[in-house]
């Protein structure tokens, strides 16, 4: 019986929500669980605002192909559901979790090539106005993202990694 209350308090913890646990945590007390105190939703708003915020970020990604020869509007469209994807697995896990898991020094690099890709896709939208370079500003985006994401999974960044060296070797 212990080891499935225990399951599910792993599970609460996947899923952001608060464990029973005792209020003995008022010594440090900062801006992140500050706004935790405040933002408390249940599962199934937590659910929801994942799933629209996912689905809001998708449509915005896939239309922006609709005006791709606009380099300012697709630049700012497409990182914008980009970002609105990314920010969907916040309403999963909680924004505190969420920065930290990004800080974390797994996937450090990853997010700083993101978001080191995201400032030069709008950098090239808005300024440059160069539909070549925001194409490939975005190229870039979307692998950066890619290789963000694969940090989430065990092993496979190093699988990709092999696959990769494997279908550009020139060796025979």
């Amino acid at each position: 019986m212990e080891k499935m209350s225990k399951a599910l308090e792993k599970a609460k913890m996947l899923v952001g929500m608060e464990v029973d646990e005792e209020a003995a945590e008022e010594e440090s007390s900062s801006f992140f669980d500050d706004f935790n105190r405040q933002c408390t939703l249940t599962t199934q708003q937590r659910l929801y605002g994942f799933a629209i915020c996912l689905a809001a970020g998708l449509a915005c990604t896939f239309l922006s192909m609709l005006v791709f020869f606009n380099p300012v509007k697709f630049g700012i469209t497409f990182t914008f559901g980009n970002l609105l994807a990314l920010g969907s697995t916040a309403f999963l896990i909680g924004p505190k979790r969420q920065v930290f898991m990004m800080l974390d020094p797994v996937r450090i690099y990853a997010t700083a090539l993101y978001i080191a890709s995201i400032i030069i896709a709008l950098f090239c939208a808005l300024y440059v106005h160069n539909k070549l370079l925001t194409l490939l500003a975005i190229i870039l985006e979307f692998g950066a993202l890619v290789w963000y994401s694969l940090s989430y999974i065990p092993f496979a960044r190093s699988i990709v990694s092999k696959v990769m060296v494997s279908c550009f070797d020139t060796d025979f």
